[in-house]
Parts: C-alpha cells; sequence; structure tokens
C-alpha cells in the first residue's frame, strides 16, 4: 500500500486514531480488546484505506485474537466514523499489530527466538 504525506490525509489520520481509540475504551466491550491500544494510522494516496495500527502485550495467539476481534467490529466502527468524521466517503480499515515498541525493548525478532532456545 502507497501511503499518502498530504496534510489531509495525515490529518484524517490522526482523527480516525482518536475516535477508533475513543470506541474501543467506551463503546466495544469485547474482552480480546482489552489491552489493545491504537499506535497510528497510514492512509493509502487516494484516502480510501486506513491501516490501523495497534499494540498489545501478549503471546502470537492473542495478538491473532485481537486481529479477529477488531476484524468483526470493523463495521461498527465505520459507521460511528460516518457520524463523527466529516468527509465524503469513510475509508476502510485494516488493522495491523505493530511491533516496534517490542523491538525496541526486546531487540529484533531473531534475536528474541534465538534467546529463548
Amino acid at each position: 500500500m502507497k501511503t499518502s504525506t498530504s496534510r489531509r490525509s495525515v490529518k484524517m489520520g490522526d482523527q480516525i486514531m482518536r475516535e477508533i481509540a475513543t470506541m474501543l475504551i467506551e463503546e466495544i466491550g469485547d474482552p480480546r480488546l482489552e489491552m489493545v491500544s491504537i499506535s497510528g494510522v497510514r492512509m493509502n494516496k487516494d484516502n480510501k484505506i486506513a491501516e490501523v495500527m495497534f499494540t498489545m502485550a501478549g503471546d502470537k495467539d492473542k495478538i491473532a485474537a485481537a486481529v479477529k476481534a477488531l476484524d468483526k467490529a470493523k463495521g461498527f466502527m465505520r459507521s460511528k466514523l460516518s457520524k463523527r468524521i466529516r468527509t465524503r466517503q469513510i475509508p476502510e480499515l485494516r488493522f495491523v499489530h505493530d511491533n516496534f515498541l517490542e523491538e525496541m525493548v526486546y531487540g529484533s525478532s531473531t534475536e528474541r527466538d534465538m534467546s529463548d532456545s
């Protein structure tokens, strides 16, 4: 996905990030999403796709369960975003686990795998 760095795309991404984070805290009661925090949103060139990055502590199974829960709540989030954001079209939401902080703390994933053996 080619991302956009235009002022409009960055502003829309920031607004989507704030709104989704608020929804996770106040409106979505899925227990698989309790420790999920939104770390950023990247918009594609034509603002039709929003790649929502999230962080979460846990193993691969917990992260996979969180991705499933986020995908399940995707339609609800888009409908809420359409009421809160003034734009012609609400972008498609794609959720991606952001492991940047984990790599900063623990090193790269290959180093972590080697130390476990």
